[in-house]
């Protein structure tokens, strides 16, 4: 009997049909996925930095439409069990060539997250930049801001992609070019255990705000659970297309093979031999365009990471359990998409096989 990798060899071009079908699908299924998590990652990532819990305007749907009054931080800094508090302004706007760029005004404790690389620390009528924004822009001296200009004081570096493409501000000129007091609080405490009671006292400040845990926020934020969803839809689409591919070239291949498997029934091997067989032989296609699809996923990756058109706001994240997930889904996807196929060979008579093999 031909073994698989025989079989595979046997019907090279339409194993190539199979083998480029199952990669695209694979690498589609990757890349969303991917870049969906790592948009969530970096904006999770940025809140994290100084914040076990988060202040914002109640009701928003956004935390770029949130304006809070910023005053209000000064009673939360004095609040038992905190730390510190941050007061964020989040924005975004044209800058110079480009046409849309994050913008944080923040205030004098928060300039200490950013990881200067040369200059200083920005001051009224100045910004700093992050250094792939600052590498886009050919080394500005002064950047444009809705139709203001503003001095460079200073380039940082920083992980987090949506903030080394960004431009960093002050809170004065922040709040005149955004026309707001304050986006968010990003509240830091010495114990978590307090963290149930500075929320309450927090949100008896007044009725227009809501402070929640960091995890809680990230947890309902509704902008996460759109590109959740968006990500999880087009995913299975990507998956379906797969399936959808792999039946009908395996369809195809069936039809070439009839007689090699007429011949299989007709010297006694059961369909569940058969059946058996032909899911093998995918399954082997299906890690193949795994790990090339893997490979692939990593280095489009790369690419979008480091492209300038991009400004490193799209930074894909492809973690270990990303990587378990989509191997299941793919092996899913080769073993469904076969067995249909697979089990209408094993079901006709062996000599109507043989004849219509022959002809």
């Amino acid at each position: 009997m031909i073994t698989p990798l025989k079989a595979l060899r046997k019907n090279r071009f339409k194993t190539s049909l199979i083998f480029v079908s199952m990669s695209v699908s694979i690498a589609a299924i990757f890349l969303i996925s991917a870049i969906s998590g790592g948009v969530v990652s970096m904006y999770s990532a940025m809140l994290k930095t100084d914040g076990d819990i988060i202040v914002t305007q109640k009701g928003i749907a956004d935390t770029f439409f949130s304006d809070i009054n910023r005053s209000l931080n000064d009673t939360v800094m004095n609040m038992v069990g905190v730390k510190e508090s941050s007061v964020l302004i989040l924005g975004a706007a044209p800058v110079d060539t480009l046409p849309i760029v994050g913008i944080y005004g923040v205030s004098e404790n928060r300039f200490k997250s950013y990881s200067l690389k040369q200059g200083s620390i920005p001051s009224q009528g100045e910004v700093m930049l992050g250094s792939k924004i600052y590498e886009t822009l050919k080394h500005p001296k002064t950047v444009t801001l809705s139709k203001k200009e503003f001095r460079v004081s200073g380039v940082f570096k920083s992980r987090i992609g949506f903030e080394d493409g960004g431009v960093v501000m002050n809170l004065v000129d922040a709040g005149e070019l955004f026309h707001k007091s304050a986006s968010i609080f990003l509240v830091s405490l010495n114990d978590l255990s307090q963290s149930d009671a500075v929320l309450k006292e927090v949100n008896l400040l007044s009725s227009e705000i809501e402070a929640k845990t960091t995890e809680n926020f990230i947890d309902s934020y509704n902008q996460f659970k759109i590109i959740k969803t968006s990500s999880d839809v087009i995913g299975a689409m990507a998956f379906l297309m797969g399936i959808l591919g792999i039946v009908s070239m395996m369809s195809m291949v069936v039809s070439d093979r009839k007689a090699e498997f007429g011949i299989m029934r007709s010297i006694g091997l059961s369909s569940s031999t058969i059946i058996f067989k032909l899911l093998s032989e995918t399954l082997i296609i299906a890690l193949a365009a795994y790990a090339v699809a893997l490979g692939t996923s990593f280095g489009i990756l790369e690419l979008i990471e480091n492209a300038d058109k991009f400004q490193g706001y799209i930074n894909g994240e492809i973690t270990v359990t990303l990587m378990i997930n989509v191997l299941i889904v793919s092996v899913v996807m080769a073993l469904v998409g076969t067995f249909l196929p697979a089990f209408y060979a094993s079901r006709i008579d062996p000599m109507s096989l043989i004849q219509r093999g022959g002809a």
